[in-house]
């Protein structure tokens, strides 16, 4: 009896065991175990194996995006600038430096050098308007005579009217006058920048001087005392 129920049970788990095998290869699965183990009813399926393609293209590398040069700073065209401008500008930064100077020196605040300070920098944004006039004028010039370009060469002759209408106090005239460099500067650099890049560099340092030597004339008026041009003559 036994007999026959071992063999009626072992021939039940081959044909089971075909039709898994069948199941899995009509499932793309292929078989870990053909064999089936006493506790399982069906065998252990794996899945089936990926294949990717791959070509001689994938593995080329990507051209790198250049990126355009940046351009160069302002600044490094000074050495550009023919001589006599070169020459004729930084002896120009003497009536800005030398005030201070001398009052760093002695030590006191002398009302009467602060103001010629202040007044050549309200005579040399005068003159920066006449340079926009003088470059929009030509028949040749980059620059078209129109009412944006000679209204804002207005601008900086305005500051420095205003700059001797508040000269008693000359605090706010230099300040009037260090304003009026700055917006100066902004309008020759970013607004209208037609001027070669030499008078470009020119202009970076005749403000930043001027702006320099106006902020250590203030500084001195606070921290020296005050002396009068009278009394250095005695």
């Amino acid at each position: 009896m036994l007999k026959y129920l071992f063999t009626v049970g072992l021939g039940a788990s081959r044909r089971i065991e075909t039709l898994s095998f069948k199941t899995c290869l009509q499932q793309n699965f292929s078989p870990l175990f053909l064999r089936p183990w006493p506790f399982l009813s069906f065998p252990v399926c794996m899945s089936k194996t990926q294949y990717y393609h791959t070509s001689p293209w994938s593995f080329k590398k990507q051209k790198q995006e250049v990126l355009p040069a940046r351009p160069p700073k302002t600044i490094t065209y000074l050495l550009d600038s023919p001589k006599p401008a070169l020459y004729l500008t930084l002896a120009g930064l003497i009536p800005f430096v030398a005030p201070p100077l001398v009052m760093v020196m002695t030590k006191t605040y002398i009302p009467i050098l602060a103001f010629t300070q202040m007044a050549y920098g309200a005579s040399f944004l005068s003159f920066l308007g006449g340079i926009r006039w003088g470059f929009a004028l030509p028949e040749g010039s980059p620059v078209k005579p129109d009412f944006l370009n000679l209204a804002n060469s207005i601008a900086p002759l305005v500051f420095s009217w205003f700059a001797f209408l508040i000269s008693e106090r000359l605090s706010e005239a230099i300040l009037t006058v260090v304003i009026g460099l700055g917006i100066s500067l902004h309008i020759e650099l970013f607004l209208l920048p037609h001027y070669p890049s030499w008078f470009k560099a020119l202009r970076v340092v005749v403000t930043l001087v001027a702006f320099l030597s106006f902020v250590i004339t203030l500084v001195v008026q606070v921290i020296y005392p005050e002396k009068d041009s009278r009394d250095l003559v005695k």
